[in-house]
């Protein structure tokens, strides 16, 4: 079993590139993009390697964006087969990054070199935006090169995102939007004491329960059309000192919402703390978003992936805001139509991470059409 597109896929999977690491994978994909017109620039902001690949004269800017960089395997032994050297196995190609995302990227550069064969002329300006901090601190990848590219005034009209968006087969979903994702790390004092004078103490473990079941039981919108209801959710705790006869001094708390358009952070951030101040507790919060939320509901780029999967696949795809927060959020506040197509992603983060050989040449057609859906 050979492909252009798997054996692309099988070449950056050998490449170990845990983030926010490249192990060379942007200069492979580089020196493909080069060989069609593309000008290369590679940005390297701090441990962070970035390209921006560009072919055309200044007009609107069709952009495929994604990451080279990929999780941690974990211990090895648990693998079926040792996960940076690619294998396929009953249809399937095992790999980290066989899903996420490594296999989009080669279907991405199979479906702009058969693209350009076809429309060399195309009036239309072709992009690419890989970095290799998607899966670690979002810092200094997509977040820093669009902060670039704004500033050079270089817009991009239409990008897909090759996150692997589908759940049962290729295509049956696509991302057009994702929610909001705000965290707060939540610090409340009391007084460390003997838990047999509980009088002399103040136990902050006892004053935080009630102005967390506030904060789990409050609605915080209803949701709409697009977007789920917001959520709050615990992530992390810790008090104590590992003693059982030891009141805490103090309670750290980590929590945090994923947020539709109908709130926004600010307003999050206000009603969480008004509920804290109902219950007099002496805390310090800090807050980082993550993420604003942002949601594609119109447009050519909407229409040309839709069609796409109707002629391509034969089926009608499901438009989604689902699931965690990808690299579309750095991109869609500049005005960009943002959608994310990818491959089935029940195994990324796993051990035994694959995704199905020939859905590697579907996805690459698939990308294919897109394009011609937008740009012919």
């Amino acid at each position: 079993m050979s492909s252009e597109t798997l054996a692309l896929a099988k070449e950056l999977i050998s490449r170990p590139s845990v983030t926010p690491e490249d192990e060379g994978c942007q200069q492979v994909i580089g020196e493909r993009l080069a060989a069609l017109g593309f000008e290369l620039e590679t940005m390297v902001f701090e441990d962070t390697t970035n390209l921006w690949a560009r072919r055309g004269q200044g007009r609107k800017v069709f952009c495929f964006a994604g990451h080279t960089d990929v999780v941690p395997p974990g211990d090895v032994n648990d693998w079926q087969f040792p996960p940076f050297e690619p294998t396929i196995h009953d249809g399937y190609l095992y790999g980290r990054g066989a899903a996420d995302m490594k296999g989009s990227l080669a279907a991405m550069v199979t479906a702009t070199e058969a693209f350009i064969e076809k429309h060399p002329n195309v009036d239309a300006d072709i992009a690419f935006l890989i970095t290799s901090d998607e899966e670690g601190p979002f810092i200094n990848g997509t977040k820093r090169v669009i902060e670039t590219l704004q500033a050079r005034n270089e817009p991009i009209e239409w990008c897909i995102v090759g996150e692997p968006s589908s759940t049962d087969k290729l295509g049956d979903v696509v991302k057009n939007g994702r929610r909001g994702s705000l965290t707060g790390d939540l610090t409340v004092q009391g007084i460390q004491g003997h838990v047999a004078y509980p009088h002399l103490a103040d136990n902050p473990v006892h004053k935080i329960a009630p102005a967390l079941s506030d904060l789990v039981n409050e609605q915080w919108d209803e949701g709409n059309a697009s977007f789920p209801p917001t959520t709050f959710q615990v992530s992390n705790i810790n008090a104590g000192t590992g003693a059982g006869n030891v009141i805490p001094g103090r309670i750290d708390t980590q929590f945090n919402f994923r947020f539709s358009t109908e709130v926004t952070a600010e307003e999050l951030k206000q009603r969480t703390e008004a509920i804290l101040d109902k219950h007099n507790l002496k805390y310090s919060l800090t807050w980082k978003l993550n993420g604003p939320p942002f949601l594609t509901d119109s447009g050519g780029l909407i229409e040309a992936v839709t069609h796409a999967i109707q002629d391509e696949c034969g089926f009608e795809t499901e438009l989604s805001t689902g699931g965690g927060t990808s690299d579309g959020r750095f991109i869609a506040p500049t005005g960009t139509q943002v959608v994310e197509l990818g491959p089935v992603n029940a195994t990324i983060h796993k051990v035994n991470e694959r995704v199905k050989a020939d859905d590697l040449d579907k996805l690459s057609a698939l990308y294919l059409r897109c394009m011609e859906n937008l740009l012919c």
